[in-house]
This record gives structure tokens, sequence and C-alpha cells, in this order.
């Protein structure tokens, strides 16, 4: 899916952000991502209130193949076929995957000096290290030239 086609396809929507991203697009919104556009298809961001909603469609989530297995990734479900040429309704599955990926966003760790605090906390106490001897520095006596000749 080209850039021109994905900006068709959520006019309805209204403004989103393209971004290069792996083999195709990210798409988002107010820098929340809840879309992606692959060569295997169109996947929106989903959670336990939209999964639902990708199952009764017969949608499956995204996965890819490594060398060692097959990875399935749950956040993110095929957007079913037929809405392609629904746009009201497409945008209507873009609003529900823009806010479970708003709701995703604020389930992570809060990041800044409450979250070093708190990890802070949970770090284990380690032992203490012995101080390490400054090595004494031992002077040398240099004997010039003329005195090794005196000798």
């Amino acid at each position: 899916m080209d850039r021109e086609f994905l900006i068709d396809l959520f006019a309805d929507f209204g403004p989103v952000t393209i971004r290069k991203m792996f083999s195709g697009h990210g798409i988002s919104v107010d820098g929340v991502n809840f879309a992606l556009a692959l060569r295997a298809g169109l996947f929106f961001r989903a959670d336990e209130a939209t999964i639902p909603d990708f199952e009764a469609e017969g949608s499956k989530p995204f996965q890819y193949s490594t060398r060692a297995k097959t990875v399935l990734v749950n956040s993110y479900w095929e957007l079913p076929a037929r809405l392609f040429d629904d746009s009201e309704e497409l945008a209507q599955w873009a609003r529900a995957a823009l806010a479970a990926a708003q709701r995703a966003k604020v389930k992570k760790r809060p990041k800044g000096k409450k979250a070093a605090a708190k990890k802070a906390e949970r770090k284990k106490p380690v032992a203490k290290k012995r101080p390490v001897k400054k090595a004494v520095k031992k002077k040398v006596r240099r004997v010039g030239k003329a005195k090794r000749a005196h000798r």
C-alpha cells in the first residue's frame, strides 16, 4: 500500500501521520501509532475491548516468521477486507483502534522521576565493595651520568 492510497483510505477518519516502518508504514495520530500497513495487509491496534470485533469478522492477529519460529503479535489485527469499500465504517474501526492504542499507552509505566524512584526502591541491596588500596609510589633516586662516572 502506498502513501497516497492510505491518505485516501483514512480521509473520513481525519488527518493521520504516515511514516515508513519495517516493510511498510506506521499510521498514527498525535504520536500514537494505531495501524500498520505492511505487505501482509492493514493491521489495526487491538485490545481486550476490540479483539472480539476482529474475531467476529474472521480476522487474525499479525504474525511474522523468524528462522526459529512464528511470532504472533496479538496487539495488531488484520482489518476486514470489506472495510476497504466502506470508508465511514473504516473510520469507526480506526477510532476504536486509536482508543485501544491510547489505552495501551496509559498502561505503560510512567517515565520520569517517579518511575526512577520506584525502580530504585525495587533494587536489591548490593554488597559493599572493599575500598581499593592505593598503590604507594616509591621514590626512585635517579643517579645522573656525572655521579655514576665517579663510582
